[in-house]
């Protein structure tokens, strides 16, 4: 008999088809849904997927009484109850490496677009407007790029930025042992070293508003903020003043603390680009995450290890 499996997120079909030859797949993407196959179901429910802005309550664990295995599906796993789950002795995986070549694609995307004001220049060609009228924007190569949080993401941008011929700098809680980027370990002072600003950092209450006002006051006015890895650490208020009153130049983000509403403090500013939390999404990533669950989640019903235990 195959493992009940609870999937919380939105799949494809061709996803969900790979993975119930394996689970007795209950798909629950919305809150109704969510609210309702865990009432019904949940005293068969061996397993979940779900991801780090979905999250699983340590409440709606215990409404699972045989639940061994959670899985994100991509890296973060912020709003799952890890803690809670280690006491019950649930298994804990996530999607650590699937995506990190998407999002960090995704990041240059963004400080191309927001550097070179490529959405306005777009609706200015499309309006008739040549660039005679239009002010010029900055050069991206040659300049100074801090990344905020040196994970296998930050890595990856780390190196594609070296493809523009910019000078990068990093801040960790402590340096990241192996790597050979200048390490700086005051957040500020990377800020202040920065053209350009990127945050790969993990989520949750330790990093909640870690790029508040005075870390963007240290960005200064020809500095762009990206944003890849969550909302709650950029604060949405005083990025908006910054944005609007020249404290920075600009802004690309993918992420944000309002998710999946836009951020309405933001919409109307031209000096940021924004995207709906697309950044880890593709065929070829949503592809290598699913076959990283199954992967997991087969190991750890066959009393194996998982591979990317979080």
């Amino acid at each position: 008999m195959k493992p009940s499996l609870l999937i919380l997120i939105p799949l494809g079909d061709d996803s969900r088809a790979r993975i119930s030859t394996s689970f007795d797949i209950h798909y629950a993407p919305t809150h109704e849904a969510r609210v309702q196959s865990i009432a019904k179901e949940g005293a068969a429910i061996r397993a979940v997927l779900t991801n780090g802005t979905t999250g699983l309550t340590a409440d709606e664990m215990d409404q699972m009484p045989a639940l061994e295995f959670v899985s994100a599906l991509g890296a973060g796993y912020e709003n799952i109850a890890s803690t809670h789950a280690k006491a019950r002795g649930i298994v804990l995986a996530n999607g650590a490496g699937t995506n990190d070549d998407c999002v960090a694609d995704h990041a240059m995307a963004l400080l191309l677009a927001v550097v070179r004001d490529v959405p306005q220049r777009d609706r200015a060609t499309r309006e008739g407007i040549w660039r005679d009228t239009l002010p010029m924007r900055p050069s991206v190569s040659g300049k100074r790029l801090g990344v905020v949080g040196l994970g296998n993401i930050g890595l990856k941008v780390a190196r594609r930025a070296a493809g523009f011929d910019i000078d990068v700098a990093y801040h960790n809680r402590k340096p990241r042992e192996g790597a050979t980027l200048r390490y700086i370990d005051n957040l500020h002072e990377l800020a202040r070293w920065s053209d350009y600003l990127v945050v790969a950092t993990p989520g949750g209450p330790a990093t909640r508003h870690l790029i508040d006002r005075t870390v963007l006051e240290a960005l200064g006015p020809k500095g762009f903020l990206v944003n890849v890895s969550r909302g709650s650490v950029v604060d949405t208020a005083a990025l908006a003043h910054a944005l609007a009153s020249g404290v920075i130049a600009g802004a690309g983000l993918d992420v944000y603390e309002s998710e999946p509403q836009p951020p309405q403090a933001l919409v109307h500013l031209t000096n940021v680009v924004l995207t709906p939390h697309v950044a880890g999404t593709s065929p070829e990533a949503i592809t290598a995450s699913v076959d990283n669950f199954i992967t997991n989640a087969t190991r750890h019903f066959a009393g194996e290890d998982v591979l990317t235990p979080i």
